[in-house]
């Protein structure tokens, strides 16, 4: 139990980070935190569980899936920092955000992470 909470602040504190340390899209000077560093907090809050490497794939809670619904996920995307993703299943992000309803548009990146296209049938 003690591992699972530890994980968890150490992805908020990734995710602050991030979001004071890096500035917004090419276009302006803004920092993350005026634009999606709550969305970021949120996210780590009730979705960590869900996309952590080494948990099973689960469906996410309605607590979540909220979250994602509001969050600005390109905005988390563009900040996604590669100690993250040692940390986090890309894969079950994007399941996740499909199972509530925001899927992700293959071919977007996301950290250094590209969504793939999905399976043609043959």
């Amino acid at each position: 139990m003690a591992m699972y909470f530890n994980t968890n602040i150490l992805l908020l504190a990734f995710f602050a980070i991030t979001g004071i340390l890096f500035s917004g899209n090419n276009n302006n000077n803004m920092v993350v935190g005026d634009d999606c560093q709550g969305d970021m907090q949120g996210l780590v809050a009730q979705c960590s569980m869900y996309v952590q490497k080494g948990m099973p794939k689960m469906n996410p809670s309605q607590q979540c899936c909220s979250v994602i619904q509001k969050a600005d996920m390109p905005c988390v995307c563009q900040h996604m920092t590669a100690d993250v993703e040692k940390m986090i299943d890309m894969d079950k992000v994007i399941f996740v955000a499909q199972y509530c309803g925001r899927p992700v548009a293959p071919g977007t990146t996301c950290g250094s992470y590209t969504v793939p296209s999905p399976p043609t049938i043959a």
